[in-house]
C-alpha cells in the first residue's frame, strides 16, 4: 500500500460547497477497509515514540480516523463539535471561516491537566478549525503535540496558522 494509492481514492467534487471550492472528498477511503487501516497504520508509525494521552476529533470527519486511531493506541478520543451537540457541561471556541464565522466546543471534563493531545480532522486548509481545537486543548490544560490530517491543502498555507501550537503536523496527502 502506498501513499499514492490513497492519493487516487480522493474524489475531487468541483463546486462544493460552493462555486470555485474543489473539494476533496475522502468516502471512497471509508468504503476501503484496507485502505482506511493503511491510514491508522500511517497516523500510528508516525506517532511512534511520542506520549500521547488522548486524540481530540474534530466534527465531523474528523470523528472517523480519529476514533479509529484512538482504539488503536488505546487512549480515549475526544469530540470536538459544532455549538449545541454537546450534552453536558463545555467551552466554547469562536473562529473565522472562509465564510463567515463558526463555534466549536468540547466538554470541560474531557482533558486531565498536562495530557499530551493529537488533534485529527480530515484536511487542514486555513487552520482555523485545527487552531480553534488547539485552544479549546490548551483551555483545558492539555498539551498540542501533534495534529494530525488525512488531506493538507497546502497552497491555503494553514500549516503557518498552527505551527505555533505543534511542529508536528502529519498530512498523508498534500495538495
Amino acid at each position: 500500500m502506498s501513499k499514492t494509492v490513497l492519493e487516487e481514492k480522493i474524489r475531487e467534487v468541483k463546486d462544493f460547497p460552493k462555486e470555485g471550492i474543489s473539494f476533496k472528498d475522502i468516502t471512497p477511503i471509508l468504503a476501503d477497509p484496507v485502505l482506511s487501516s493503511f491510514v491508522i497504520k500511517s497516523f500510528n508509525d508516525k506517532l511512534k515514540g511520542k506520549k500521547i494521552d488522548a486524540i481530540v476529533g474534530v466534527e465531523s470527519r474528523g470523528f472517523l480516523f480519529g476514533m479509529m486511531l484512538a482504539n488503536e493506541l488505546n487512549i480515549p478520543f475526544i469530540p470536538v463539535r459544532k455549538a449545541g451537540k454537546l450534552p453536558s457541561d463545555v467551552i466554547s471556541e469562536e473562529y473565522d471561516l472562509e465564510y463567515g464565522k463558526a463555534v466549536v466546543e468540547i466538554h470541560t471534563d474531557s482533558i486531565q491537566k498536562g495530557w499530551n493531545i493529537a488533534i485529527h480532522d480530515d484536511l487542514l486548509a486555513t487552520g482555523g478549525t485545527a487552531n480553534a481545537a488547539a485552544n479549546l486543548v490548551k483551555r483545558l490544560g492539555g498539551n498540542i503535540s501533534a495534529f494530525l490530517f488525512v488531506v493538507e491543502l497546502s497552497f491555503l498555507n494553514g500549516r503557518k496558522n498552527i505551527k505555533s501550537e505543534s511542529n508536528e503536523i502529519i498530512s498523508l496527502i498534500k495538495y
